[in-house]
């Protein structure tokens, strides 16, 4: 039965229809060719290919797969039982390979644990990891596999692409609301696709320009910030409607010096929020005690 979410239904399936990162394809190319892979990790920003990636190195190749995601099986049970099970089992294939989608959710004790499933079983079985953040992934982890960055497509790559599958989903379409489509949420490709088939009305595509908001609202977050302005802060995270500040911690990290010239008060300020929103439900008022602290440091 054909896929009705589109970010499934045009996920390509073999590596000239991927999307970008010419450099990585020419080397997993070559990986299909030999039917041998190394153990990877793909990293990069959500939406950009990651997962695609890996499914379509599996697809390509005489493999048996597993395919976990590690944002909601993190612990080290899963290790144990599911990803050493799968690579202790013999296999009529001459590979295995383990795919651990949102690897920098795995908790460090799971981490470790697959440190040495990956010697163990490195005979017969290879690994995939994907992540948001390498940083989260141990140096051990690392040093057994070959690290990809996954750079998003160029926004022109990702225009032409939204374009074709509106094409031939029949719906009608101006460049203008790809340049909104394009600019608001570049450069998560998989946000894009799903903005269109919510859409996508009657073989129009109706966009509600009053809920995209952009995806740079980082931005937006530092020029307020400059000003003081906490309630105009509040406002923007509100509508940006994000569950996940990591990359705004981050951004407020990168780039201190336009906010504070107090930039070693407020890394530490920082660090200190990144810990207490492990422990904390509402990560909003997590952010936002953080802002107001760092507003406090002008």
């Amino acid at each position: 039965m054909e896929n009705s979410l589109w970010v499934e239904k045009y996920r390509p399936d073999v590596l000239k229809n991927y999307v970008g990162n010419e450099n990585i394809k020419s080397t997993i190319t070559k990986y299909i060719e030999t039917n041998d892979i190394q153990n990877l990790i793909f990293y990069g920003p959500a939406g950009t290919g990651k997962t695609t990636l890996a499914k379509i190195i599996v697809k390509n190749i005489d493999c048996d797969y597993l395919y976990i995601n590690a944002s909601d099986e993190r612990g080290i049970d899963t290790i144990r039982d599911k990803v050493s099970g799968f690579a202790s089992t013999a296999s009529f294939k001459p590979l295995k390979v383990i795919i651990l989608d949102e690897a920098d959710f795995l908790t460090i004790n799971a981490q470790a644990s697959l440190r040495n499933i990956i010697e163990t079983f490195s005979r017969s079985t290879r690994f995939i990891l994907t992540c948001n953040f390498l940083e989260r992934v141990i140096d051990p982890l690392q040093s057994r596999c070959h690290v990809f960055k996954i750079v998003p497509p160029s926004k022109s790559e990702v225009a032409r692409h939204t374009h074709n599958i509106l094409h031939q989903e029949s719906v009608v379409h101006t460049e203008d609301d790809l340049k909104i489509l394009v600019e608001n949420h570049y450069p998560d490709l998989r946000k894009i696709i799903n903005t269109c088939q919510i859409s996508a009305k009657d073989g129009n595509l109706v966009l509600d320009k009053q809920a995209l908001v952009s995806s740079t609202y980082h931005d937006e977050v530092i020029k307020l910030l400059k000003k003081g302005s906490f309630s105009g802060i509040r406002q923007v995270i509100a509508n940006a409607n994000v569950n996940d500040f990591d990359e705004l911690y981050r951004v407020l990290y990168d780039r201190a010096e336009e906010y504070t010239k107090n930039i070693a008060l407020a890394t530490i300020t920082i660090e200190e929020y990144l810990y207490h929103k492990n422990f904390r439900i509402d990560q909003e008022i997590c952010v936002m005690a953080c802002i107001a602290k760092l507003i406090q440091l002008k």
